[in-house]
């Protein structure tokens, strides 16, 4: 289970990574500038499900070798569901809306909480494989 549980939280550090870092921008590069955030709008509730999913079936494949790193998991999997069902709505909400600001800090949150989710990820991966 623990080889399991590593490479599933590998899974999760990879594809966060080459989600935030690949995907977007490769988008934002290549296609017309509203229909890259139209298309990143509409992959983000999958990509957060993604999250959700494979953080949790590492942490429940982890519980019984690593209960330290199974916890940080869960807990990239909890936190992701309220961004998933509040914040990612408010950020298009204020994008509707025309409120720079509030989008601007919005976005700020939600790309601090990808990044602590990634760094999480790599924290239990060095973890396990220590």
């Amino acid at each position: 289970m623990q080889t399991a549980g590593l490479l599933t939280a590998a899974l999760l550090f990879g594809g966060m990574t080459l989600f935030s870092f690949g995907f977007a921008a490769f988008l934002l590069k290549v296609l017309p500038a509203d229909m890259a955030r139209a298309t990143i709008r509409r992959a983000f509730p999958h990509f957060y499900l993604f999250v959700i999913v494979t953080a949790a079936a590492a942490a429940a494949l982890l519980a019984r070798a690593d209960h330290v790193a199974a916890l940080g998991l869960a807990a990239i999997a909890a936190t992701t569901v309220p961004t998933r069902q509040f914040l990612m709505p408010a950020i298009n909400r204020a994008t509707d809306a025309g409120d720079k600001p509030r989008f601007r800090a919005l976005h700020g949150l939600s790309v601090a909480i990808t990044l602590g989710h990634i760094g999480a990820a790599g924290w239990a991966i060095a973890r396990l494989a220590g």
